[in-house]
């Protein structure tokens, strides 16, 4: 069989206040195009569909029409699991028809146990869950983290393997030696809720959701299928996909999807970034996070970027921005519009324009005239 595994789609997410969605859609619309090409048997969602779990009304019927399309439109089972963003009683609202159609939905840890079967394989689709959960269904008070959890509940999947089955393992969680990216909710404390890999090693292999970087770890048969579109300034340089797996040979494939538009780290000073000989060779239409060089303060500088940059997220600074003088001596004698116009001077490096003095001179006397 053909597998495809994607994960952390975050639908309802925002980015610097962008709407996300009509990107989220269109890598959806290639996704779906990616599982026609590849022939796929089955599409595994390895958590977090939904970036909150109160999501907003437009993206439970971004998710629901995805799921619709893949699975009564498309006819492709699909292997899904609640991850740390979903809300798992939410998520899991009419579940319970859901396999009649081959779309398999876990969202408590008992589910896990009961093994999904399609062809030559097991699919155990563990949902993300603390490790309350798995001390009261265990009865053991022993269980205090994520990682020692994990024994009783792969035993106990172990028990249920069907010796002539292949076994997969869906889940949602923080694998040890894994790295992070700037995107992620962090759901482990000083490495104690990391699963230790070797605990992984009954199976053949092991589709992970939570990181979104495709390579935060690196094993034989452990692979994070990766978010689907970029998050973060960390993720720029990232390719975006999913992975196909067959089940024959437990050997996967990455399919890249490009993301549109897609999320640039634009780096220079502003002369440069605002240089039309630099910016028509890069697509400025992109979401871009502005990586400046100077240090000056730069008078109205995101009103200034986007002039160009349309959906510029923000701006960070190599090198950081100078130092203002704190103190500096003043005329008291001063008129006070003569006050004003110095300290503007001072503060932004430029003169007040006429309309600035002027506005600034009515707002005085309107203050004068109620004294």
């Amino acid at each position: 069989m053909r597998i495809l595994h994607t994960a952390d789609w975050h639908i309802g997410r925002t980015l610097s206040g962008f709407d996300l969605l009509p990107t989220q859609q269109a890598s959806f619309a290639a996704l779906r195009q990616v599982a026609h090409d590849q022939n796929v048997d089955a599409i595994i969602i390895a958590g977090d569909l939904y970036d909150r779990g109160l999501a907003a009304e437009n993206a439970v019927n971004a998710v629901n029409g995805m799921m619709r399309t893949l699975n009564r439109d498309d006819g492709f089972p699909l292997l899904v699991i609640s991850g740390n963003h979903d809300s798992a009683p939410r998520l899991a609202t009419g579940s319970e028809w859901y396999s009649s159609t081959g779309f398999y939905l876990h969202t408590r840890l008992e589910e896990a146990f009961t093994p999904v079967t399609i062809g030559d394989t097991q699919f155990f689709l563990l949902p993300y869950f603390e490790p309350a959960m798995a001390r009261n269904y265990f009865d053991d008070d022993q269980l205090t983290n994520i990682g020692t959890a994990m024994v009783p509940v792969i035993a106990k999947m172990v028990a249920a393997f069907a010796p002539d089955k292949k076994h997969v393992l869906v889940a949602h969680f923080f694998a040890a030696g894994s790295t992070h990216t700037g995107s992620e909710t962090p759901v482990n404390v000083g490495g104690l809720d990391a699963v230790p890999l070797d605990v992984l090693e009954p199976f053949d292999y092991v589709a992970l959701g939570h990181l979104h970087n495709r390579h935060a770890v690196n094993a034989d048969k452990i692979q994070y299928a990766g978010s689907l579109v970029k998050f973060d300034v960390s993720e720029t340089e990232q390719r975006k996909g999913v992975y196909v797996l067959d089940t024959e040979t437990m050997q996967r494939q990455f399919v890249e999807i490009p993301q549109s538009p897609d999320f640039i780290n634009v780096q220079g000073s502003f002369e440069h970034v605002m240089d039309p000989d630099f910016y028509h060779t890069i697509d400025t239409d992109s979401f871009a996070q502005v990586t400046l060089t100077d240090t000056e303060i730069i008078p109205d500088l995101m009103s200034q970027l986007r002039t160009v940059y349309q959906r510029c997220t923000g701006v960070d600074r190599t090198h950081g921005v100078a130092t203002l003088v704190t103190e500096k001596p003043v005329d008291r004698h001063l008129d006070p519009m003569d006050l004003l116009g110095q300290f503007y001077d001072d503060t932004n490096g430029v003169t007040m324009t006429d309309e600035q003095r002027q506005w600034a001179a009515d707002a005085l006397a309107h203050v004068e005239g109620q004294e």
